[in-house]
Formats: structure tokens, C-alpha cells, sequence
């Protein structure tokens, strides 16, 4: 016996796709929402509902970020300010401490 199996796509969505910051934005607020189950957002956006239940997870989890005086990338960039700055003044204590020895020959 054969048995004859037709493949059929899920998603007209690419595997390994990758979505625009935009558009997770956009897909997590109307899960957010709750105006439309899982399901309907899966089917109207092409994704899985799990995918849209991670997205919604960040958003909720983030959200309050976006009004806080400082933002994880405005740390990041700051604490990478310091460590250069950090660098430099120990690169200019070394200059200084071989100036002082030649100077003191």
C-alpha cells in the first residue's frame, strides 16, 4: 500500500525569515490588545502563535522601557564611553610615568 502525502505549506512565510522591529511591534500590540485570539493573529499575520506569544511576552516586558529616563541601549553606550574613557587614562599614566623617568635621567 501507497500512500500518497501532499505536502502543504503552513505559512507563506520563509523559514529563518526575519521581521522588522516595526512589524513585531506592531504584531505584539494587538495581542496585547486581546481584541483577537492567538490563532486569528497567526492566520492573518503568517506567523505561529507561539512566535506572537514570545513578542507579546517582550513588549509587555519592555514596554515600560521606552518611558524611563535611560534606556538599556543608552546604558550600554554609556558604560562603553567609560571603559574607552577608562583606557585612555591609563594609557595617558603610562605616557606620563615614562615622561617623568626620561626626564629624570
Amino acid at each position: 500500500m501507497w500512500y500518497h502525502t501532499q505536502h502543504v505549506e503552513v505559512s507563506n512565510v520563509p523559514k529563518g525569515k526575519r521581521f522588522s522591529g516595526q512589524f513585531k511591534f506592531k504584531v505584539a500590540l494587538e495581542a496585547a490588545k486581546g481584541t483577537k485570539t492567538l490563532a486569528e493573529l497567526a492566520s492573518e499575520f503568517g506567523l505561529h502563535p507561539s512566535q506572537i506569544s514570545e513578542w507579546k511576552g517582550h513588549l509587555m516586558a519592555e514596554g515600560a522601557n521606552l518611558f524611563a529616563s535611560t534606556t538599556a541601549q543608552q546604558r550600554r553606550e554609556q558604560e562603553n564611553l567609560q571603559t574607552d574613557l577608562y583606557e585612555q587614562i591609563g594609557r595617558l599614566q603610562m605616557e606620563l610615568e615614562f615622561v617623568k623617568k626620561k626626564v629624570a635621567r
